[in-house]
């Protein structure tokens, strides 16, 4: 092999090295924050499909526990205003908001609710009760795996040398969906 053979040959591979193996890098790490990106999506997607349903049920839930309680106006109103605020939300950042000042609502309406016996012994009262109730498990497990998702993925968009390339095509933080502080903090109980 001459000289120029083995020339030609160091220039390839410093080519290979300088140019393939960097292209295999960057086309394999923006798919998979890509394929990252679609499953966070996806996980809200599932989010907002049992969000979709308890938005559904809550008219006929407070119209039943209406009949009951009519005078609990104030309730009803909070309700009412969340409901259409959650409609009205546009970003996920919005959506969560919106759910999270509608779940506080619907923990007052709940609290109405224990006040009234022969509410809580209506037959079609009882069957709302349990869908809103396993709606809200439903949420509580897709938040989970959408939070899940975007913990993954939010890692991943911050790791050296991903950020580089998440940085150049444009991916960001995705939004956690968290319980709001006032929530988290434990009830007082008077006796």
């Amino acid at each position: 092999m001459g000289q120029k053979q083995k020339t030609l040959l160091i220039i390839i591979a410093i080519i290979v090295v300088i140019v393939v193996i960097p292209f295999f890098y960057l086309k394999g790490t923006y798919n998979t924050l890509v394929s990252m990106d679609e499953s966070v999506k996806a996980a809200w997607a599932q989010v907002e499909n049992q969000l979709q349903r308890r938005y559904d049920l809550i008219p006929n839930y407070v119209e039943t526990v209406k009949g009951y309680a009519a005078h609990e106006r104030e309730v009803f109103v909070q309700v009412t205003k969340a409901r259409s605020q959650v409609a009205s939300a546009g970003s996920i950042g919005e959506k969560i908001q919106a759910n999270n000042s509608l779940s506080a609502a619907l923990a007052r309406l709940l609290v109405v609710v224990e006040r009234y016996p022969e509410l809580k012994a209506n037959t079609n009262f009882i069957r709302l009760q349990d869908e809103l109730a396993g709606t809200e498990n439903r949420i509580a497990v897709e938040r989970r795996r959408y939070n899940e998702a975007v913990k993954t993925y939010n890692i991943k968009i911050r790791q050296f040398p991903t950020n580089i390339i998440a940085g150049m095509f444009g991916f960001e933080k995705a939004t956690f969906f968290e319980v709001p502080k006032e929530r988290q903090e434990v009830p007082k109980v008077k006796f």
